[in-house]
């Protein structure tokens, strides 16, 4: 049978779908554009969107197993109820969805409110399904690089109770494993929630060390204050998201993203390898730097 992706193309479907097809799964992959669609040869990409009723029913013919991965949009709670209800419309009983850490105490943030909501509604249509939990995505630092290396300053208000950052790339083979064993299984599984985080939990001074040691001069911690932050988001972004982000960085702030105990030992024998480091992204974007200076 056939496993369905959303959000495909983007900084974890991507890997999801390279991970499923490295294990020989049949994949199916969601898109609004299929030209524009970049997926491994041998990946069938299918025209939809996530509120489009028909498009979703075409779309889930045949698939047997979904991985749903829902945006930060202004209608994120809808499009992931709307799938939800055309999955088990189709059939589809067995899922791993995207949530994120946390998603059942931040609520004041949006997007957690959203995926705490869409957690509970798996639960109670009876869906077979792995919740995964991830942390904050080591890849946002991608964001701020340049603030980092041309001025010095490491920017993201992540406070001093410490986050535990997460490689897209853990996610994704994470997210592929469980979907395979999900598919794999002869019968229902009951629904596991599994917390994705990085293997280092980081202060905001923490992280300015790290880059400090790697570039060789100093990097300082711009601070808590998320003022600066929302308005350097708010120039490229909707003003809602980045008062949105704001809301998740002062949760970060009071609160941190601390795993559970046995998070990370749970991931590694998940993975069979370590998890991906913060120092390790670091070092590669130092390097890349060094290499088109």
């Amino acid at each position: 049978m056939t496993i369905l992706v959303t959000g495909a193309t983007g900084r974890v479907g991507r890997h999801v779908v390279q991970q499923l097809v490295k294990r020989g799964a049949d994949v199916r992959v969601l898109s609004r554009d299929p030209a524009k669609a970049d997926v491994p040869a041998g990946v069938k990409v299918v025209k939809g969107d996530l509120l489009d009723i028909e498009q979703l029913r075409t779309a889930f013919n045949g698939v047997s197993t979904l991985f749903l991965l829902n945006a930060v949009t202004g209608d994120e709670f809808t499009q992931a109820l709307i799938t939800l209800n055309v999955a088990r419309e189709a059939g589809v009983d067995r899922l791993v969805y995207l949530s994120v850490i946390h998603a059942d105490r931040f609520v004041n943030v949006p997007h957690f409110a959203v995926k705490s909501g869409a957690e509970r509604m798996i639960e109670q249509m009876g869906f077979s399904a792995t919740i995964l939990r991830p942390s904050y995505f080591i890849d946002n630092e991608l964001m701020i690089k340049d603030v980092i290396l041309n001025h010095g300053i490491y920017p993201m208000p992540i406070g001093s109770k410490g986050v535990a950052m997460v490689d897209a790339r853990d996610i994704g083979e994470v997210a592929a494993i469980e979907l395979i064993r999900r598919e794999q299984a002869p019968r229902e599984l009951p629904i596991e929630t599994i917390n994705l985080v990085g293997p280092d939990t980081l202060t905001g001074p923490e992280v300015a060390a790290i880059w400090s040691d790697i570039l060789g001069r100093s990097v300082v911690y711009g601070g808590d204050d998320p003022t600066g932050f929302e308005q350097n988001l708010a120039g490229f972004m909707p003003k809602w998201m980045a008062y949105e982000m704001r809301l998740m960085a002062e949760r970060y702030v009071s609160d941190g993203m601390i795993p559970e105990d046995g998070d990370v030992a749970r991931l590694t024998r998940i993975l069979g390898r370590p998890l991906h480091s913060y120092r390790n992204f670091a070092n590669q974007i130092a390097v890349a730097a060094t290499k088109t200076a």
